[in-house]
């Protein structure tokens, strides 16, 4: 990209009010590169590539009407996509990938979409990044499914390292002996690593998410369950944090289904910094019977069914939207910010009425919270901000804060918040708590 396109592309940024953090801004420069010029909330129907940046949601009408002008040379941006009211325009789009929020520099959630994947399938080819296959299975077991993956990677050059190791239930790997063993790659091999489940075959090159260039890439099964049968992990410190994650959450919570385990890593890593995620098609993850696994990438060897949703129903109905809106719900805090304060205090912000309030007064109400956090943390080592549609929303966050035993303050958008904002709440605190010591 050239110096004039850059300083088109951020003056285009700037003149709609859009605040992305470094690696946000990276992706969408990338975008450009790949589609063609950007434009701010605007589409016609004789576009025939560019990047859409979107600031507001769309109704359905118009939802529906940019979906039918857009063809496989147009990519969709939506840099504020942690509202809810963008998730309509995302089910109807192919999700290609989520970048988290950076701080008070760049506070909310980027989404990037289209109409298909057969651009970047395509371009994918050219990669000159290669990742290191990797895969594991239980030791003292049948050898023949881990043969087969071998000898299926030997037509695309690809190096790999697959090994039995040792398990607690014999023929079963567990989610932390499968974290575990991905955590020794990642000290022991210095390339992209793809996690790839012993009994799957590849019928292609799996180049698309070193590509992409991405930190991780996984496949959401039904669009919202988080799979661990394909696994991809650039050569990044994002990367690396999430694996770190998911393994310590897997040695605290061995009995829990490792897709959960591997959500809340995802979702407690991309609060805390710009975690760049690609969600990678179906074709990365076909299974025996579906209908397009004759033109798969990696084929795994079981059928098509809804016996791989995790057992927990409660799970399902808490996140379900969320995910498959590529973003992170009411339980679990949109963004976690540290300051250098000595107190190990936190306090839980939550922004309530998400979904019946203006978008543009979400947007401004998240960046003078993160602002005034970042100006002054009023003595709190932790802040943690969640978004809440409803009100049962707002139960969920206030548990999961007083959990956490975490000062809890509710706002609303469009709320006046000053730079001393939590400076003086702490200063109330101290005057309350001085009350009740000495009344």
């Amino acid at each position: 990209m050239t110096d004039g396109t850059l300083e088109n592309l951020d003056r285009l940024l700037q003149s709609g009010g859009v605040r992305l953090g470094p690696i946000q801004r990276d992706r969408l420069g990338w975008l450009v590169e790949q589609y063609g010029a950007p434009m701010l909330d605007g589409f016609s129907e004789g576009r025939r590539n560019g990047v859409i940046i979107l600031k507001e949601p769309l109704s359905g009408a118009a939802a529906e009407l940019l979906y039918r002008s857009l063809t496989p040379g147009c990519a969709v941006v939506i840099p504020r996509s942690e509202n809810p009211g963008f998730d309509f325009l995302k089910s109807k789009l192919t999700e290609f990938g989520t970048v988290g929020p950076c701080g008070a520099d760049g506070p909310h959630e980027m989404w990037w979409g289209g109409i298909g994947w057969s651009k970047f399938l395509t371009a994918a080819d050219t990669s000159t990044v290669r990742p290191r296959i990797v895969s594991c299975y239980p030791r003292g077991g049948d050898a023949t499914a881990a043969f087969a993956l071998r000898h299926s990677l030997e037509r695309f050059d690809l190096t790999c390292h697959i090994e039995p190791i040792d398990t607690q239930l014999g023929d079963r790997i567990l989610c932390f002996e499968k974290a575990e063993f991905m955590m020794r790659m990642w000290n022991k091999y210095r390339e992209p690593l793809l996690f790839v489940e012993v009994g799957a075959v590849l019928r292609e090159a799996p180049l698309l998410p070193s590509f992409l260039g991405c930190d991780v890439a996984l496949h959401k099964w039904n669009r919202w369950e988080m799979s661990a049968r394909t696994l991809y992990l650039g050569r990044t410190e994002a990367a690396e944090m999430l694996l770190r994650a998911w393994q310590q959450l897997a040695a605290s919570y061995p009995a829990i289904w490792e897709g959960y385990l591997l959500d809340q890593a995802w979702s407690l890593t991309s609060s805390q910094l710009p975690l760049d995620t690609v969600w990678l098609p179906r074709s990365y993850h076909s299974l025996k019977g579906d209908l397009g696994a004759m033109r798969a990438t990696i084929l795994h060897d079981q059928q098509t069914t809804t016996l791989e949703l995790g057992p927990d129903p409660g799970f399902a109905g808490i996140a379900r939207t969320a995910r498959r809106a590529g973003r992170t719900g009411p339980r679990d805090a949109f963004i976690v910010m540290t300051s250098k304060a000595e107190t190990g205090d936190g306090i839980a912000v939550i922004l309530r009425d998400v979904s019946t309030s203006d978008a543009g007064a979400v947007a401004a109400t998240v960046e003078a919270v993160t602002g005034a956090y970042a100006a002054d943390c009023g003595g709190y080592g932790r802040l943690e901000l969640s978004l809440c549609a409803w009100q049962d929303d707002v139960g969920v966050a206030r548990e999961a804060a007083a959990l956490a035993r975490y000062r809890i303050l509710e706002i609303a958008p469009g709320q006046r918040i000053a730079n001393d904002f939590f400076a003086a709440h702490a200063a109330d605190q101290a005057v309350m708590t001085a009350r009740h010591l000495f009344p």
